[in-house]
């Protein structure tokens, strides 16, 4: 249970890393796009104060600069306007008279300083405690008695000899501003910590999903090793209890001792082939088959290979047999001796499952469009829907009562597939299992690309 305890780790720790990016990169998200949606508003704003002012500055300059002109000027602005903080409380019970539209907005306000620093007149809102700024600071942000921030311009008012007098200042409040960003960050508040958990549940799912196909193959790999194990621990018994057997004898006959070799020469003969088949799926893995490629004649091949193969198919009882079912030589680039492997594995297997007397295997050579077709037809008892998924892993088999009896290891589908497709080819089964639903037996079908000559 050690190496599930070891990917339960390995998965928090994918989750914790993955999570805490995320968290990162969603945080400085949210965080930029708050500062963008600030920002906007912010310039938005700008633009629209400092219009406002400057149409309210073009209708006051230029004005006269003697003191004694200062209520004439007074009376020339708008009706909204007023020389006291008396008057402009009265005013602001009056109905609203529309004379210049940005300070009848009522998020405006209008003061009109002069020189010594008097304000002299008034318009539109009217912040409590709001305080006063000198002329030099162009732009602010202030605060009133209730806490309320404003954004003030402040701009410079000259006489007709371009001569200073005063300034004026018009300001805009920030509550409705400020109130939109309060409810972008209580979003963002209230909304990033539900996106942290999401993340974390993801991670978790994604690490998961991450882990499924390690995890697959170290399972894999150990009910390799233990097929391996158990494949090579066969014959190496056989082996030592034959030699533990003879070395009990005080004298050993010639006949039994040529027994003796010869069994041994068999189970030798087993774990060669065992550790053949191992290495050739093992540079298959590596994608190291078909070093040498050369034209091919799958004519001369399927005819060879039924020829040789014949014995075997008298001795089990069966009919072995070869359609070609085009005039013509078909011709693929590829190693011979490997796929010379290919369609022997396939013709074993089918003699080996197909039962005696009546029983025929089929060995068809056609071809479609581009491709070279290679199909191995059996009657046998077919393969069950379950089993046909898994036929190619290695080391499975279907029967095992039936592998003990041939001998098999149970990689001749697993190679004939390496080969298949290290050739760019396929191979493909489909196999009616069930009598009552028609004739039983399996049909492997190899595809392999043409070779043109010409």
């Amino acid at each position: 249970m050690d190496h599930n305890k070891l990917f339960a780790n390995t998965r928090w720790r994918l989750a914790g890393w993955y999570a805490g990016v995320m968290s990162i990169v969603l945080g400085l998200c949210g965080l930029g796009l708050y500062e963008a949606i600030a920002h906007a508003h912010r310039t938005t704003l700008d633009r629209e104060l400092e219009a406002v002012a400057g149409t309210l500055h073009d209708s006051i300059e230029p004005v006269p600069k003697q003191p004694e002109r200062l209520k004439q000027l007074v009376q020339q602005l708008p009706a909204e306007t007023c020389q006291n903080k008396a008057d402009c409380l009265t005013e602001a019970a009056q109905e609203k008279r529309h004379v210049l539209g940005a300070i009848h907005q009522g998020d405006y306000y209008l003061r009109l300083i002069d020189s010594s620093g008097r304000t002299i007149a008034r318009a539109g809102l009217q912040p409590e405690a709001l305080p006063s700024t000198p002329r030099e600071e162009r732009w602010q942000v202030l605060k009133d008695r209730q806490g309320n921030r404003h954004h003030q311009i402040s701009l410079s008012l000259h006489t007709q000899d371009n001569l200073p007098w005063g300034y004026m200042q018009v300001g805009r409040s920030l509550s409705d501003v400020d109130g939109y960003l309060a409810a972008v960050r209580l979003i963002l508040l209230l909304g990033l910590p539900i996106a942290f958990i999401l993340v974390g549940g993801s991670s978790w799912w994604l690490a998961g999903l991450a882990m499924q196909p390690i995890y697959r193959s170290y399972q894999q790999m150990q009910q390799f090793t233990a097929d391996v194990a158990h494949e090579l621990r066969t014959p190496l018994a056989t082996t030592q209890a034959t030699i533990e057997s003879a070395l009990r004898l005080n004298s050993l006959p010639e006949p039994e001792a040529w027994d003796i070799l010869q069994a041994i020469e068999r189970q030798n003969h087993r774990l060669a082939q065992l550790v053949k088949d191992l290495l050739l799926l093992s540079h298959s893995d590596q994608q190291a088959l078909t070093a040498q490629r050369q034209p091919c004649c799958l004519n001369d091949l399927i005819s060879d290979l039924v020829e040789e193969f014949a014995a075997l198919a008298i001795k089990a009882d069966v009919t072995l047999t070869a359609k070609v079912q085009l005039q013509k030589n078909l011709y693929v680039l590829g190693d011979e001796e490997q796929l010379y492997r290919l369609v022997s594995n396939l013709i074993v297997n089918a003699i080996q499952h197909t039962p005696p007397a009546g029983g025929q295997v089929t060995v068809v050579l056609d071809c479609s469009s581009h491709s070279a077709l290679i199909q191995v037809q059996d009657t046998g008892i077919g393969i069950a829907l379950k089993d046909q998924t898994r036929i190619f892993d290695r080391f499975y088999r279907v029967s095992s009562d039936r592998s003990r009896q041939t001998g098999g290891a149970g990689l001749g589908l697993s190679i004939a597939r390496a080969i298949a497709q290290a050739h760019h080819g396929s191979i493909q089964v489909q196999s009616q299992h069930d009598p009552q639903a028609g004739t039983p037996g399996s049909t492997f079908t190899v595809r392999l690309p043409l070779y043109d000559r010409t």
